[in-house]
């Protein structure tokens, strides 16, 4: 299985320097879609409903202090997109081609509108901080339903 620092390296390869907020969203994403379309994580790190939208915190202790971040940050903290298998390098793809264009605000306010970080929210005040985190059951129950619904 991969890591969240390696998804995290190989989204900035693909799409260069961005926002960290963006790589949170992005990654966020790829794990949700990745779970829903193959049944399985794509990486074990837990991923938490924070105010401005879903965090991998294992990420934010990489890029804490950056508001941009690139690729080179990541490999040096290990992360190596060799780990990815064809599955997962597709389920990456399908999301940067989707989502990857998207301001980070877009994807903040989305992720916002969508059950998964509302529900581990609820009954927080809207800027509270918080280490809930978003399961990953409620990722693919909710994504599985929009395809449901598609």
């Amino acid at each position: 299985m991969a890591r969240a620092v390696d998804v995290a390296a190989y989204i900035l390869k693909k799409r260069g320097r961005m926002s960290a907020m963006k790589l949170q969203k992005l990654v966020y994403y790829s794990q949700a879609w990745h779970a829903t379309w193959e049944g399985r994580p794509l990486f074990g790190a837990r991923i938490e409903a924070w105010a401005n939208g879903p965090v991998c915190p294992d990420l934010y202790r990489r890029h804490r202090g950056h508001f941009e971040v690139t690729a080179k940050l990541f490999t040096d903290a290990g992360g190596n997109c060799r780990r990815l298998n064809a599955n997962e390098i597709e389920s990456i793809d399908v999301v940067l081609s989707e989502y990857g264009d998207q301001s980070a605000q877009y994807l903040s306010d989305l992720t916002h509108r969508e059950a998964p970080w509302r529900d581990a929210r609820a009954g927080l005040a809207p800027h509270e901080r918080s280490t809930r985190s978003i399961s990953l059951e409620s990722m693919t129950e909710y994504y599985g339903g929009l395809i449901a619904e598609a």
